[in-house]
């Protein structure tokens, strides 16, 4: 369907792609994942063309898209494009904007283009929306008309720059179930994403882009449970481990639970057991820990989910003498957090200068 052979992409101070090499087959799901900067959205957007390449092929169906002679706008009504910010034109409704490009480009008449239109709204779940102007429709809600209108031109191919990454993280599931729907009848995607979970669930096969280029690709059991490259390794750990460095009482409490939650959404571990997580962290380092610890000290907490068994874990590194939080006098801290876990264990280590190590699995 799309071969890309030695791909190059220069800007004038930074080199994205370097040399992408890759066939892409009718039917395939791509997640395409890596650390920020490495060329992920350069990628799918040279190949819509929304980039020109600095040097390589993109062929399409036998047809070399980057030559100079290719009709460009032909090309992209066989591309699909979903943006980060929607791009839905505020001035006409719902229906409108799906409706419009059938219209102008494809020279349907407006009732079936109505029709057309109507149906995707059904399948994205928003036909009561069709009158609606897109000022009063949620992110998630613009997001699922923006593939709907993607959907409208029967792409072959549809790129997604991550469709979810600008929404609130309550609206990600709804955007998401409806990529998954896509995925399952047998549509032709390229997802780039920091979502692993969902890129892991989505894909038939996943890009690792770093160093300009396709650094490993596998499918998602071979990326996500046994990568070879030593990058790809640290990245996947990074993306299944978060941490918080605690050195003071005055610490951004807040701004820490903010990350908890934030990276359960990521891993889509369940709203209860991200709550549960944050009740652990809560009475843990607020109500226990920093009153019993030294003036100085450091806290490290390391939350870090199995996608074997959906299972989240928090750990507790800290300094000073050994002491067990079990044995706190606080006993309504304690119970809350032996309701919130599995499990509690505390251990004296020597290890990177930590003293004592609690470990929680979380319920």
């Amino acid at each position: 369907m799309i071969t890309i052979r030695h791909l190059q992409k220069a800007y004038p101070n930074v080199t994205p792609l370097k040399d992408v090499n890759t066939e892409i087959h009718k039917g395939d799901v791509i997640s395409i994942i890596g650390p920020s900067g490495t060329g992920k959205s350069t990628l799918i957007r040279c190949i819509n063309l929304l980039e020109t390449p600095t040097s390589g092929e993109i062929i399409v169906n036998g047809e070399v898209i980057t030559d100079k002679k290719c009709d460009v706008s032909k090309v992209r009504r066989k591309m699909g494009m979903v943006f980060q910010s929607f791009n839905l034109f505020p001035h006409l409704t719902v229906i409108e904007n799906i409706m419009k490009a059938p219209v102008d480009l494809l020279k349907k008449d407006k009732q079936t283009a109505y029709d057309e239109g109507m149906a995707l709204l059904r399948t994205v779940g928003l036909s009561d929306k069709a009158f609606v102007y897109p000022g009063n429709l949620s992110g998630g809600q613009k997001q699922r008309v923006a593939i709907a209108r993607t959907l409208a031109m029967n792409p072959e191919i549809i790129l997604f720059d991550e469709p979810t990454s600008a929404l609130d993280p309550t609206m990600v599931g709804e955007v998401q179930a409806v990529i998954k729907d896509l995925a399952r009848k047998g549509l032709t995607m390229m997802i780039v994403t920091h979502e692993m979970n969902f890129a892991r669930e989505i894909a038939n096969r996943v890009f690792y882009m770093d160093e300009g280029g396709i650094y490993e690709e596998g499918t998602p059991e071979e990326i996500f449970d046994h990568p070879k490259r030593e990058k790809t390794i640290r990245f996947i750990r990074q993306m299944k481990v978060h941490e918080i460095n605690i050195s003071s009482r005055d610490f951004d409490f807040h701004g820490m639970m903010s990350e908890i939650e934030t990276f359960g959404r990521k891993q889509m571990i369940s709203q209860k057991t991200i709550y549960r997580a944050q009740i652990v962290f809560e009475e843990m380092c607020l109500q226990i820990l920093l009153k019993h610890l030294p003036d100085r000290f450091n806290l490290l907490v390391t939350a870090s989910h199995s996608q074997k068994d959906d299972a989240l874990s928090m750990r507790f590194l800290y300094t000073g003498p050994s002491f067990n939080p079990e044995t706190s006098d606080n006993d309504l801290s304690l119970k809350l957090i032996k309701n919130a876990v599995r499990e509690i264990k505390h251990s004296s280590i020597n290890l990177d200068g930590f003293t004592n190590c609690v470990d929680c699995l979380i319920l």
